[in-house]
């Protein structure tokens, strides 16, 4: 009998928001408008469309995307970015999950996908399954609960953008 072979990993990069190497700029009245360049800055949209015209090439950069905005207007800024994070304004807000889809399947992101905001434990397995690689959890979750959830389901039936499903993998 052969068994299928596990489709997902457990591997998940948890951020401490308080130790993060990404910053986001923001001086008394909120995100700056034009912010200097500089390694690991994560942008917001409106931040990255103001300057992106004249961003250094080759400079670690991120940008924050609320899971509203139509991800297909940010393919041609993708190979200049090494992080997206996509926003959860409630957990039981969805929307982030096909943005994430949507890079890795379609536009083949190979940077950072990270979940920000209402990010709960309970999530990590599809987040992962989408194609995040990172989470920033909400503060009240535990970390090794959530260490826990990636390792709960060895394979899955439906395919996913980190592999095949179980069945295609059986010999069936």
């Amino acid at each position: 009998m052969t068994h299928a072979q596990p489709t997902t990993t457990t591997t998940m990069k948890f951020i401490d928001s308080t130790h993060s190497e990404w910053h986001r700029v923001v001086g008394e009245d909120g995100p700056m408008p034009h912010p200097d360049p500089a390694p690991h800055l994560l942008l917001s949209l409106e931040q990255w469309h103001a300057v992106r015209d004249h961003w250094p090439a080759g400079l670690a950069t991120g940008v924050e995307v609320p899971n509203d905005y139509a991800i297909e207007d940010l393919a041609s800024d993708l190979p200049r970015l090494a992080l997206v994070a996509l926003k959860f304004p409630k957990w039981v807000d969805g929307r982030a999950y096909s943005q994430a889809r949507l890079l890795r399947a379609r536009y083949r992101f190979t940077g950072e996908i990270r979940p920000t905001g209402d990010v709960l434990v309970d999530m990590l397995p599809l987040l992962q399954r989408c194609g995040f690689d990172a989470a920033a959890l909400r503060h009240d979750q535990d970390l090794q609960a959530a260490q826990r959830a990636l390792s709960f389901f060895p394979a899955f039936y439906q395919g996913d953008v980190t592999g095949r499903p179980a069945f295609a993998t059986s010999g069936a």
